[in-house]
């Protein structure tokens, strides 16, 4: 049972953390199924190894341009790939933040609480309906635009405030073209990740487990897995303007974990 519980939980990990669906909310509504602790010593490690698996995910689908911006970037060469990498830098500057200062409070305040999750993902089905109907330009990515795609990334420590979908959809307001904007919302991410990751490893008390190990193994390759194809179907679905099925699919679920939390 507790291996079909960490399948499913990394399966859930590795495509919310893509689709604009709110990883952190969805967790929060397969905790509450599942009965997973993940504020326990294993629980908290589990979480390192799916976060991981997802920041690996995304690496590997857009390992060409990883590659690119890692040479400019080592050879300190101006050009568009190091551009992308100072943009990254000033992107994680208000997710770095708040992440560091007031991450374990929002997770109290939300943890169980399916009554705000249900309200936060209704306000990313409205983010997803609006960017929608907006028509693609062209224009690049700068500083100060950087900056507030860093902040709306730093609104999704909300539960149930997709990251990917506010950060996409906060690209598509400023005029960005819809691949850069899904790109760089899916390359941003992997340094908060990162870094989140050393916070846990060296501020929480991280408790690996032997005799579950196939239970780390199998979220980890589920999130990997499930990640790169969410990756895939994401920029699919940004290109052709179709965010409305998730916009509704976020509503459903919102809604109905509202009338849960109120009834149950």
């Amino acid at each position: 049972m507790e291996i079909i519980k960490s399948f499913i939980l990394g399966v859930v990990q590795g495509l919310t953390e893509f689709l604009p669906v709110s990883s952190s909310g969805h967790i929060e509504i397969f905790k509450e199924i599942l009965g997973f602790s993940f504020e326990s010593q294993n629980g908290l490690f589990f979480t390192l190894i799916l976060h991981l698996a997802t920041a690996i995910s995304a690496l590997l689908y857009f390992w060409d341009d990883v590659k690119n911006i890692l040479k400019s970037t080592i050879k300190f060469k101006d050009d568009e790939n190091f551009q992308f990498t100072l943009m990254i830098i000033v992107s994680m500057i208000p997710a770095g933040l708040v992440g560091f200062f007031l991450e374990e409070k929002i997770n109290q305040l939300f943890n169980g609480n399916l009554l705000l999750v249900g309200f936060m993902l209704i306000i990313t089905s409205l983010l997803l309906l609006i960017s929608d109907k907006i028509k693609s330009k062209n224009r690049k990515l700068s500083a100060k635009n950087s900056f507030l795609i860093g902040l709306a990334q730093a609104l999704a420590i909300l539960p149930g405030i997709s990251r990917s979908g506010s950060t996409i959809a906060t690209s598509i307001f400023m005029g960005i073209n819809r691949d850069l904007a899904a790109k760089f919302s899916f390359l941003m991410v992997i340094p908060i990740i990162v870094g989140s990751s050393l916070k846990m490893i060296l501020f929480d008390n991280l408790v690996y487990d032997r005799s579950i190990l196939i239970n780390y193994i199998i979220g980890f390759f589920a999130a990997l897995i499930s990640g790169y194809y969410a990756c895939k179907w994401m920029i699919f679905f940004v290109r052709k303007s179709k965010l409305k099925y998730f916009a509704l699919y976020c509503f459903i679920v919102g809604i109905s974990s509202i009338l849960y939390s109120i009834f149950k």
